[in-house]
């Protein structure tokens, strides 16, 4: 693993996003930077598209029980963080646009010791990192990328206002990583945008993420400002 960057992707029903998410890095990414770890679900009906799919060398395609987002993420991030100086995610329908968006990136967080770095999804804009990337130290000293118990929304909101608390959050407004979402217009309302968008789960992620600020933020800043500067990024 040469890259400092690991980047995670879930992806569920969805073989053909990864497809274009790969033609997008190949033409854009300036390489070395970055490579990509797509996790899929094992109950997924639409596993096999996946399997068929002709990873590059950067890229890797890693296949468990479904955990939904949330879990995914915090299954596989630590992980990765004892190998990577940084993780970060994206969803299946982002894609990168600006050229050498990888190395931007890199730099951006090599430049804030704990940095939280997004770029322009051409959605939220500077409002949420839809995509975000992490310093390693942040989920190696955690144990976790989100917040325990979020299933999918308001992780957003989680990095921003952590990379906040912490001083360190980066925006790269010139860095575009687009949100191809049924909300801007470049995807349709398929079934897992309805289900992860239904009411009673947003209400729960926004109720758990609300207590998490609360109870539990400040602990998690204070722990990563006394621990996670003192030790090396990998």
């Amino acid at each position: 693993m040469n890259a400092p960057l690991a980047i995670l992707v879930p992806s569920r029903s969805r073989p053909a996003n990864i497809v274009e998410l790969l033609d997008a890095w190949e033409t854009t990414a300036a390489g070395g930077y970055a490579e990509l770890v797509v996790a899929v679900d094992l109950d997924d009906p639409h596993l096999g598209g996946y399997l068929d799919i002709e990873m590059p060398d950067y890229a890797d395609l890693v296949a468990g029980p479904r955990l939904r987002l949330g879990g995914t993420l915090n299954a596989l991030a630590p992980g990765l963080a004892a190998s990577y100086q940084a993780v970060g995610f994206m969803g299946d329908d982002h894609r990168p646009r600006s050229l050498e968006w990888d190395r931007r990136l890199v730099e951006a967080l090599d430049a804030k010791p704990l940095g939280v770095v997004y770029g322009n999804d051409l959605l939220m804009g500077p409002a949420l990192p839809t995509a975000a990337f992490l310093d390693a130290r942040i989920p190696r000293t955690l144990g976790y990328m989100v917040p325990p118990g979020m299933v999918h929304l308001y992780l957003d909101n989680y990095w921003k206002i952590l990379g906040e608390r912490l001083g360190t959050l980066t925006y790269l407004g010139d860095v575009i990583i687009e949100h191809a979402h049924p909300l801007a217009g470049r995807a349709e309302w398929d079934e897992l945008y309805r289900e992860v968008n239904a009411p009673d789960l947003s209400a729960a992620d926004e109720s758990r993420f609300r207590r998490y600020v609360e109870l539990d933020l400040d602990v998690a800043v204070e722990c990563l400002t006394n621990t996670s500067t003192e030790e090396p990024r990998t």
